[in-house]
């Protein structure tokens, strides 16, 4: 009888902990309590489809990019997010959980995924906004994801954090260029840092206090930083960020606090997060819908390569018969 089954649950509970104290990475086929499984899905699940449906408000703009080069770069940036979500969805399944479960789960509105994609991307400003704000909050949220508790999450984070930190850039980029452009191109740049700052300070979830997953989440290890701490860590990168552009935040509380040695900054409208993240964003109908007409048109790429499977399987079978 092998050590787990000889142990009773409170022992093989406090072995684990134990492990996750001392920073060992926990991996697949060991032992971990069902919550911990299932608070990884709900979390893992919902970081890929994040990525994935993140694509959507960029995508559309990629014939659209001014130039040439901007082209180009915008069409890597999505293909990273692709990878992202497979890299994570394959970390998910480790866990015990198909593709297809995860799929359906997003599809049905039971999974969620960040609120800042059912904003739509009104100009061309609006991809440098998503680059600098809405992946420079990934990174803050993500970097630390680099160290959590599970080891399949945290390999996969070192090279999702990679790649976002070039899409940081390039975001930046684009809202640099248009800071020095004309006044046309200045306001373009105002209007869309002021529509994405307070989704993007939305991404880190609710406060600490309210938040149903975080205690147990920094418990466990899976996240090494609260909601809170990793918003505020954001908000004091970025002040700076935008003084450089010589542009603003939309926030007339914002203000440095000797006291603390951070900023102050006015409240998030959380009614209008719990509508986004409940299927009321401005396109959160126009996404899931987007995403389940691709999955239904791309069925038969799934077909083929089950039937691809099944014959390499089969003559497999008869070379070994």
């Amino acid at each position: 009888m092998s050590d787990s089954k000889a142990m009773t649950e409170a022992e093989l509970i406090e072995r684990f902990q134990s492990r996750i104290d001392d920073e060992q990475k926990i991996e697949p086929k060991d032992w971990m309590p069902e919550g911990y499984r299932k608070n990884l899905i709900r979390q893992i699940s919902q970081h890929a489809h994040s990525e994935v449906i993140g694509m959507q408000p960029e995508g559309n703009w990629i014939t659209r990019a001014p130039t040439l080069r901007r082209k180009a770069i915008l069409l890597a940036k999505v293909q990273d997010e692709g990878g992202h979500g497979l890299y994570l969805y394959s970390a998910a399944e480790t866990l015990g959980v198909s593709r297809e479960e995860l799929i359906a789960a997003l599809q049905s509105g039971e999974a969620k995924y960040a609120s800042i994609f059912n904003y739509p991307t009104l100009t061309w400003a609006d991809i440098g906004a998503i680059g600098w704000l809405v992946d420079g909050a990934a990174i803050v949220n993500q970097v630390s994801l680099q160290r959590t508790s599970y080891g399949p999450y945290a390999r996969g984070m070192v090279r999702i954090c990679k790649e976002e930190s070039f899409h940081q850039r390039q975001g930046y980029e684009i809202m640099l260029a248009l800071s020095r452009g004309n006044e046309a191109q200045r306001a373009m740049a105002q209007d869309s840092i002021n529509r994405f700052w307070w989704p993007s300070l939305m991404m880190f979830g609710p406060h600490d206090a309210e938040s149903a997953h975080s205690g147990q989440s920094m418990k466990w290890k899976i996240k090494r930083q609260s909601n809170d701490e990793l918003r505020q860590k954001f908000v004091d990168q970025t002040v700076k960020q935008v003084e450089v552009l010589d542009m603003t935040l939309p926030d007339p509380d914002l203000k440095w606090n000797e006291g603390r040695g951070h900023y102050d900054f006015g409240e998030i409208d959380w009614e209008e997060f719990k509508r986004s993240m409940s299927g009321g964003g401005p396109c959160s109908r126009q996404r899931v819908a987007h995403h389940v007409k691709a999955h239904e048109e791309g069925a038969w790429v799934r077909e083929a390569l089950r039937a691809y499977q099944k014959k390499q399987k089969s003559q497999a079978d008869k070379a070994a018969a």
